[in-house]
């Protein structure tokens, strides 16, 4: 029996051990998320960056950074308040620390306006706003109420804005809403100035009008189109007053020239514009 034994073969087994490292683990899918991540926070800013205004940016910003009314004086007793009660209105203002509803530090009414008193004011600013919309839908109602009403409302495109309501007054081929090389205002300019009057006295917003006109087709020594604009814009304010707007609203008239044209060409008739605006009160 020995003797068999002495001759069978000696199997020797190996085995391979495969790491799950480098492309075969999950390290890399972790850090391509944290990449992800990231270049979607990026463009979020890009676009908040773009889409809002600057009170709007600031507000975002106190929301990711609140004003917390934390004492920096102990008031002799534990927590981060000093011993004192984040609802205690007498006590943090003398302590010299945060602020409250009734009493709002300047960095949180810079900031985001917080107290009673803003909260007025916001309820005001929303509601001047809803006003401007009311009263550029009151404009666009006229559609259809005479002729004379939708040949004036083709001169006419409106847009609110951070300054106001701007109501723009244009050209058309053939239908100027002056003379040519004038400050005299044809029919057609004295019939939307009536409109205009009597849809912004649904309001009581101050009122600017803004001047501009189309490139000269040559040089000239002396360029007509800066008092040109200002002349017309004097005109539209004087037309406003003269159809019924009082004309204690009236703020201010500017003259553009030519500087702001509409389209590429700057000698198109379409830069031949006025801007009647119904600014707001909250800016």
């Amino acid at each position: 029996m020995s003797a068999a034994n002495d001759v069978r073969p000696i199997i020797i087994k190996k085995k391979k051990i495969i790491a799950g490292d480098g492309h075969h683990g999950g390290a890399w899918k972790v850090a391509y998320a944290d990449f992800v991540t990231a270049m979607m926070a990026f463009f979020m800013l890009m676009w908040l960056l773009n889409a809002t205004t600057e009170k709007q940016r600031k507000g975002i910003a106190d929301y990711f950074n609140p004003n917390v009314p934390l004492s920096r004086v102990s008031g002799g007793g534990e927590g981060a308040f000093g011993g004192d009660s984040v609802f205690t209105e007498e006590t943090l203002p003398q302590s010299g620390t945060g602020a409250t509803a009734e009493n709002p530090a300047d960095a949180q009414l810079a900031a985001g306006e917080q107290g009673e008193h803003a909260g007025a004011s916001n309820e005001e600013s929303l509601t001047q706003s809803v006003d401007l919309e009311d009263v550029e839908q009151a404009l666009m109602a006229m559609s259809g109420e005479s002729m004379t009403a939708n040949e004036a409302l083709r001169h006419i495109v409106t847009k609110v804005t951070d300054e106001g309501l701007i109501v723009e007054v244009f050209d058309i081929e053939g239908v100027p809403l002056f003379q040519p090389g004038t400050d005299e205002p044809t029919r057609i300019m004295r019939e939307i100035a009536g409109m205009l009057a009597r849809v912004f006295d649904l309001a009581v917003n101050p009122v600017a009008v803004n001047g501009h006109t189309a490139s000269e087709p040559v040089v000239r020594a002396n360029n007509p189109v800066w008092q040109l604009s200002a002349d017309r814009a004097a005109v539209g304010r004087e037309l406003l007053v003269s159809s019924g707007l009082d004309g204690a609203r009236m703020q201010r008239t500017s003259g553009f020239a030519d500087r702001k044209p509409m389209e590429g060409n700057p000698m198109s008739i379409r830069n031949n514009r006025l801007e009647f605006i119904l600014l707001r009160t909250d800016i």
